[in-house]
């Protein structure tokens, strides 16, 4: 069974974009690669518990086993050593990256207080967007009452978009809600 949203971007979103920067062929188009969900914890080394409930949260969230990020090198002033856990994140690709795109897109944004929109200058010049959640309980997989501590999370949207402008225009047919410029 093909996703929503994978299904709307090959019938409908491939076609607009192809008409709408002249590409010559198909697979000049841009598409989702991947997205990157990570939540740093400078204290995940001193609270073993804390570290694996928000890696179930965002196993939660995403329906895909996360894993723990450690530390590459020691920072004395975060009194972060070499190989610390350092916080966790999970890699989505395929039918799961549609699924919780969809998911963000259509129930968890609109469920942030005064939400307004995500900025449009996010991009970075390869046209992959970067932005942040700051509560985890806007998803609804989440339990309030279970929730240890709240926490946000860094979302990465990988696409294969050459520049700014073609990543910008992939994903407003997905229909992301970015602020209007003004």
């Amino acid at each position: 069974m093909q996703v929503r949203l994978k299904e709307e971007y090959n019938n409908k979103y491939k076609s607009n974009l192809m008409e709408k920067f002249n590409f010559k062929s198909i697979m000049e188009v841009p598409k989702l690669e991947k997205i990157v969900l990570n939540v740093g914890m400078g204290d995940a080394h001193s609270n073993a518990n804390y570290l694996n409930s928000v890696i179930d949260e965002l196993t939660a969230i995403t329906g895909q086993k996360a894993v723990k990020t450690v530390a590459s090198k020691s920072i004395a002033n975060f009194k972060i050593r070499e190989g610390y856990e350092v916080g966790c994140r999970v890699t989505l690709r395929g039918n799961k990256m549609y699924e919780f795109l969809d998911r963000l897109i259509n129930i968890a944004l609109p469920r942030v207080r005064d939400f307004k929109g995500i900025s449009p200058k996010a991009f970075d010049t390869s046209g992959n967007y970067n932005f942040s959640i700051r509560e985890q309980i806007i998803f609804p997989e989440i339990n309030f009452d279970k929730t240890e501590k709240i926490h946000g999370i860094n979302v990465t949207i990988v696409t294969t978009a050459k520049n700014k402008e073609e990543g910008f225009a992939l994903l407003k047919e997905f229909k992301m809600p970015f602020k209007e410029q003004g």
